[in-house]
């Protein structure tokens, strides 16, 4: 798997990350030809300048991130600024609260409205499941109602609650991504050869904040 870099979201989400840091991982990714960058949503107008219109690394930024349970007009406010704002690509966090109380209407419209504000504007929606913190079959309902909706990838977690991305966890949402969806694993991906296992297992995108050392370039 020599083109490990082609399918990277080279990540800076930490919450005391700095414009400084912003500019050198968007540096890093057009020199190293990450897929994307993904960046919180404070800085998507000054990644878009600094990656310019056109360049193919492609800009992602998180919504109700990353507890999920933001109201669903503040989510769908949260997409519509960052896609004015320059953003290719929009990773919202499930609203875990609303599934554990079986309030899957909730669900459904949240998706629903995250599915909608980015496919109108020709963008790319990112279901992050948090799949540590759900039972397989809330995941299946989960990622059911997301393919209904017409979500473009579900995602294994944000990689704030203890939970990296496991081998098991891409294989379960690969089986539920069907034809429509891909599948975005996130979240502890440190070494070359965790980012090769998932890649195996089936994910179609890796985020990570090691992005150069598992190209062999920290």
């Amino acid at each position: 798997m020599s083109d490990l870099a082609g399918i990277i979201e080279h990540t800076l989400l930490k919450p005391d990350c700095s414009l400084e840091e912003v500019r050198r991982i968007c540096a890093e990714a057009i020199q190293y030809e990450f897929a994307g960058v993904c960046i919180p949503p404070f800085f998507v107008r000054d990644a878009k300048r600094i990656l310019g219109e056109d360049n193919r690394v492609r800009l992602a930024t998180v919504v109700g991130f990353p507890m999920g349970y933001t109201a669903i007009a503040a989510k769908s406010e949260e997409i519509k600024r960052a896609l004015d704002e320059g953003a290719d690509e929009i990773d919202a966090v499930l609203n875990i609260a609303a599934v554990k109380s079986g309030n899957w209407n909730h669900v459904r419209h949240d998706l629903d409205g995250i599915a909608r504000a980015t496919y109108i504007r020709g963008r790319v929606s990112k279901l992050i499941l948090e799949c540590g913190l759900l039972t397989e079959d809330e995941i299946r309902q989960a990622a059911a109602i997301a393919q209904e909706v017409g979500i473009h990838y579900l995602k294994t977690g944000t990689g704030f609650h203890g939970y990296p991305a496991t081998a098991d966890m891409v294989r379960l949402l690969k089986s539920l991504a069907g034809k429509t969806m891909k599948v975005k694993a996130s979240g502890g991906i440190r070494t070359r050869a965790a980012a090769e296992a998932l890649v195996k297992a089936g994910a179609d995108r890796l985020g990570t904040s090691a992005s150069l050392a598992i190209i062999g370039k920290a």
